[in-house]
């Protein structure tokens, strides 16, 4: 009998605690001050030193110590998995004890203020914080740890505590996935007060422009150094591409941004036409010339000309420009009187100048004038990750514009748009939304809507051979991916928007194979 009551003794203080707990977990105090109060018991009923928690962050693949109870100052402590004694725990689920914190190199550091008589008295337990899988067919999830110091002791009663605190992580765990959470909104919203999305490689996007590539972002950090200059700037790139659109972003970030951009596309003229467009003329020039007109060359004075397709310029119309460019000065048709100008040219081309040089096409003088800042505008099937915000921003604007409540585009019509080799580029990708739309008589863009050069047998299939699992897996795709597009990549606003924990998504994120990160991208207005 009192054998049996002196385990009673023993095990009061373990009994009390964890009935703390669940009175602590079934109350409807925030999670930090439950968690922070649970520290605290630990504490003071098992003279537990420094109790602290660990939470890994998966945006920035680190451990984060979150909260502590017994530290002179909570200091920012990061852990990378698999490194010490917290890392190893977390990256192998299985619980450490150091059963003399001077005697395990981990400790040398003396981390957390410990003193040299502590690490010769005090030993560390470390245990993992589990979460159970979501489903059946899923195996629990480590998301953090629970750590205490506590006085060195036998083997046998080290092992005992171990198999406490694990019980006890057990018990929180499900807090511990809203402190998962509140780090990756900490984190989403220090990233909107920083820059809020805008900033692109040390430049500023444009407001009117959507990007999610690298590739193009560097693009805008190029027009973000050039603009404010007065340098040529020269745009290389393919049909389609958006170079109008990116003369538009250099005009804007140039001093001259209140002054006119004046545009011209040299291949839309006959070579005769452009002179008289460029330069003007005189009344009685030539046949029809009934009073004297001003060339886009004057009407740009003080802001920017944009020559679109420079390559076809006529040889004469090259040396007039040439000249306009050194000498800052022009002639009209039919006068000998010149006329000063301060233009700031930009020119775009899809042409190769430097073979059209080779072969005596294109002035070589002229060639090295316009390329003083050259910009090389990859295209769209290089940058797959722009094609997803280009489409449903077009989506957006014609379902706008139409008056047609069209939600969103499913998952195998984007499937089609990412694979589609895009000839046209942008402008291809912006006619087929809009064709889309204006055939589309539902709320979802399906692959049937699109382009029949875009479709294949599979896709317009109507019909399915998926079983029930398989069918319920592509729906909850198609969920997740229109969360994340509108949630622009937040994790944590997605999981807000399905009415689920962030765990859940950053697990089926996980298990779908899905890059969150392409989805945050600058919106805008895209040509």
């Amino acid at each position: 009998m009192s054998v049996t009551t002196k385990k009673d003794d023993k095990l009061q203080p373990y009994m009390g605690t964890l009935q703390c707990i669940v009175s602590e977990l079934g109350s409807q105090k925030p999670f930090q001050t439950t968690l922070k109060s649970l520290l605290q018991t630990l504490s003071e009923n098992h003279n537990f030193k420094r109790p602290h928690i660990v939470i890994f962050d998966p945006e920035t693949r680190t451990l984060k110590l979150t909260l502590a109870h017994g530290l002179e100052s909570e200091e920012a402590i990061e852990y990378e998995p698999g490194v010490g004694v917290t890392g190893q725990v977390f990256t192998t689920g299985a619980p450490v004890i150091v059963p003399r914190m001077k005697d395990h190199p981990a400790f040398l550091n003396k981390a957390f203020g410990r003193t040299d008589e502590e690490l010769a008295e005090l030993a560390f337990i470390c245990v993992p914080i589990t979460v159970p899988g979501i489903d059946e067919d899923s195996a629990g999830e480590v998301i953090g740890t629970l750590s205490v110091d506590l006085p060195s002791d036998t083997a046998e009663s080290l092992e005992g505590q171990t198999r406490f605190l694990e019980v006890v992580a057990g018990m929180v765990a499900n807090h511990a996935t809203y402190l998962q959470e509140e780090i990756a909104r900490q984190a989403h919203m220090m990233a909107q007060g920083i820059g809020g999305g805008e900033a692109v490689d040390g430049g500023a996007a444009p407001a009117d422009i959507v990007v999610a590539s690298k590739s193009m972002k560097l693009v805008l950090n190029q027009v973000s150094q050039v603009g404010p200059s007065r340098a040529t700037a020269l745009l290389r790139g393919e049909s389609g591409t958006g170079k109008e659109l990116l003369a538009e972003a250099i005009h804007q970030a140039s001093p001259r941004r209140d002054n006119p951009l004046i545009k011209l596309n040299c291949a839309a003229l006959p070579s005769e036409l452009v002179e008289s467009e460029l330069f003007g003329y005189q009344k009685g020039a030539f046949t029809g010339a009934v009073q004297d007109k001003k060339g886009l060359f004057e009407l740009a004075n003080n802001g920017t000309l944009f020559l679109d397709e420079v390559g076809e310029l006529s040889p004469t119309a090259q040396a007039k420009v040439l000249r306009a460019i050194q000498e800052q000065e022009i002639q009209r048709l039919g006068s000998e009187k010149t006329v000063s100008v301060d233009v700031r040219l930009i020119c775009a081309t899809h042409r190769p100048l430097e073979e059209l040089v080779e072969k005596g096409e294109f002035r070589e003088d002229l060639y090295y004038r316009i390329n003083v800042f050259p910009v090389f505008i990859p295209p769209l099937r290089e940058r797959r990750e722009d094609i997803l915000p280009l489409s449903e921003h077009f989506l957006s604007t014609y379902a706008e514009e139409y008056e047609r409540n069209i939600k969103r585009i499913s998952t195998p019509a984007i499937d089609l748009l990412m694979q589609y080799h895009w000839p046209g580029n942008i402008r291809e990708l912006k006619n087929c939304i809009e064709r889309a739309v204006l055939v589309c008589d539902e709320q979802v863009i399906r692959t049937y809507h699109l382009p029949p050069s875009l479709q294949t047998a599979e896709s317009t299939a109507t019909d399915s051979n998926l079983s029930f699992c398989e069918a319920v897996a592509k729906f909850e795709q198609e969920l997740l991916v229109d969360a994340l597009k509108k949630a622009r990549g937040n994790m944590l606003q997605a999981a807000r928007d399905l009415r689920v924990s962030y765990r859940i998504v950053n697990y089926k994120v996980k298990k779908y194979g899905i890059d969150a990160k392409k989805f945050a991208v600058t919106r805008g207005r895209n040509r």
